[in-house]
């Protein structure tokens, strides 16, 4: 299995003028008042035998520190999954996600701050196999999620640092979009090497 990861800032538009107006502190650190962006490009490829994954993700953040401690914003994912088995066979899954999070930083204003991140999303799905002689096939599926997980922020620069995130404990539900079809609830921990990521932050 190769994999491929590059990380790189989610740039966007953002204008807070009363936010600016209320920062308190310079230099590395976040403090009440500050706006941030972060996020993660991610590409993937895996092949066993004649079966080949690749995969594209996007999830880009923006927070306001509403306190010195507490940071709130909104949060979007994007994740495109293609499995191709070589003989006849191919399937598509994209998926998105839109939702809000809050985080506690426990030393912000310093260079390496820890945090704890609880994010709330809704989500939904799309999956379409192709099958080499047969029609083509679709199913989709909307979603809830809460999940929690532990984070830490290192400031390269004034502006810039690189966050981590470790693990997941989380909650989600799913229907498929299909008249009688009943929900799949999941509730789960993940704590392996899989389930860290890395994103750069940009603060303004």
């Amino acid at each position: 299995m190769k994999k491929v990861l590059l990380t790189a800032v989610a740039v966007f538009s953002l204008t807070f003028v009363n936010a600016q107006e209320e920062k308190e502190t310079t230099g590395v650190g976040f403090s009440k008042g500050n706006v941030f962006v972060s996020g993660a490009v991610g590409f993937g490829s895996s092949s066993t035998a004649d079966v080949k994954e690749t995969s594209f993700t996007f999830s880009p953040k923006v927070g306001f520190f509403v306190t010195e401690n507490i940071a709130v914003g909104v949060k979007l994912g994007l994740e495109s999954t293609k499995n191709d088995d070589g003989v006849d066979t191919i399937e598509k899954t994209n998926d998105f996600s839109a939702g809000v999070f809050g985080r506690y930083y426990f030393t912000p204003s310093s260079q390496f701050s820890v945090f704890a991140q609880l994010g709330v999303d809704m989500t939904s799905s799309k999956t379409t196999t192709d099958i080499t002689g047969f029609p083509s096939m679709e199913g989709k599926s909307n979603g809830f999620g809460v999940a929690f997980a532990p984070g830490v922020n290192y400031f390269l620069s004034d502006n810039f640092a690189i966050e981590a995130t470790w693990g997941m404990l989380g909650y989600n539900t799913s229907k498929p979009d299909v008249a009688g079809a009943e929900s799949t609830d999941n509730f789960g921990l993940r704590l392996d090497m899989n389930s860290i990521n890395f994103g750069l932050l940009y603060k303004f």
